[in-house]
């Protein structure tokens, strides 16, 4: 369902929370490779609520401050997200966002395949394309789909899913 206005707002404070949540705790909580992208994920339920046009519009802004902070190539971090956000406003329409394992296996192959964008686009030497495909990458997908579970159960009255197991 697109966004009305009141819901809205309260999708863009979930995502500002959770923004929060990715530059403040994250890293003094758990640093590392396999720590739970809550940037990414913001973005993944903001899309979910969104029209895939302004899906990959606010996808290429978060892209753009990913790119800033991270030693990729700059310009792979804004075409990666571009293109999470707007696959995940166009999904809504094939899968059903109100069900909890549904939510998650968005959130895990969304982490995944844009960890696999970022590290083609960024040239990334082939040597070192299968630890972070195979171990790194799903091991963040598994720990920002478990994270965003429980932000989805948490917030789930602010964007109005009826979960259903």
């Amino acid at each position: 369902m697109i966004a009305t206005r009141r819901g809205t707002g309260r999708i863009y404070l979930a995502f500002a929370l959770l923004l929060a949540l990715h530059f403040y705790v994250r890293p003094r909580i758990w640093d590392g490779r396999a720590a739970p992208d809550f940037l990414a994920l913001g973005l993944i339920l903001f899309a979910l609520r969104t029209r895939p046009g302004v899906a990959a519009i606010v996808g290429f802004l978060v892209g753009l401050l990913a790119d800033t902070l991270t030693p990729a190539r700059f310009g792979a971090n804004a075409l990666a997200h571009t293109v999470l956000a707007y696959t995940a406003a166009w999904g809504r329409a094939v899968f059903f966002p109100d069900n909890l394992l549904v939510n998650a296996g968005l959130f895990a192959v969304g982490i995944w395949v844009r960890n696999v964008l970022v590290m083609l686009l960024s040239a990334t030497p082939v040597a070192q394309l299968g630890p972070e495909l195979l171990v790194w990458a799903p091991l963040q997908a598994l720990s920002t789909a478990v994270a965003g579970v429980v932000v989805v159960f948490v917030l789930r009255d602010w964007f109005a899913i009826r979960l259903e197991a």
